[in-house]
């Protein structure tokens, strides 16, 4: 993810990454694929603000993102996870998560602008270094937000934040199956096959800046 003002943004593009810090995100989603232990959940939850979660679409949305998912991702989301009983409280539940789909508010239909809340601005900050945080694109499905363009947004107490998907954006593009395949169960019977050498764990598996 990277910041650039929109004015000067040449959307033109297949990603807004450059070939050094896809391979960094690739190799990171390759080692959070193999620390996995077999048999573990993944859960992927996905933040959406109350209006597209009031949206009569709002249930094809999870449908088609959970069938971009790989099967067997239990799929979170703040109708699932929080309540009146357990009021919102991210700090709770980010720990326990392996993934992140970001539905942001689209600009306009068919627009690759989305405008994301102070909250899912959050969201995306507390795991944008550590795991695959990916955005929904509607008509371009899942994309990497690492291939995004982001920009903050006023007021300075509460900012949100713009991401861009790039014009050309390739659903076979190499970031996109590095963080599907982070987001793979790993069955038990996996378990059985030999393990090749890894690097040790990493922290920050990935150079991606701050909004």
């Amino acid at each position: 993810m990277h910041t650039t003002p929109t004015e000067s943004l040449d959307l033109d593009v297949e990603t807004f990454a450059s070939p050094a810090q896809q391979r960094r995100f690739a190799a990171a989603m390759e080692r959070i694929a193999a620390a996995r232990a077999p048999g573990a959940p993944v859960r992927v939850y996905v933040s959406a603000a109350p209006r597209a979660r009031n949206n009569p679409k709002w249930d094809n949305w999870l449908t088609q993102i959970t069938e971009q998912l790989p099967p067997g991702v239990d799929i979170l989301h703040y109708s699932n996870t929080f309540s009146e009983e357990r009021p919102y409280d991210w700090g709770s539940v980010a720990g326990s998560l392996d993934g992140l789909v970001i539905v942001g508010k689209q600009k306009r239909a068919g627009s690759r602008v989305n405008l994301l809340g102070p909250f899912a601005r959050l969201e995306l900050r507390s795991l944008i270094a550590q795991k695959p945080v990916l955005l929904y694109g509607h008509n371009l499905g899942l994309i990497p937000v690492i291939d995004c363009k982001s920009q903050v947004l006023a007021p300075e107490h509460a900012p949100r934040l713009k991401l861009i998907a790039p014009k050309r954006w390739k659903h076979s593009t190499e970031t996109l199956h590095a963080a599907l395949k982070a987001l793979t169960p790993r069955h038990i019977e996996d378990s059985q096959a030999p393990e090749t050498a890894r690097p040790s764990h990493l922290s920050q598996p990935f150079n991606a800046p701050q909004p």
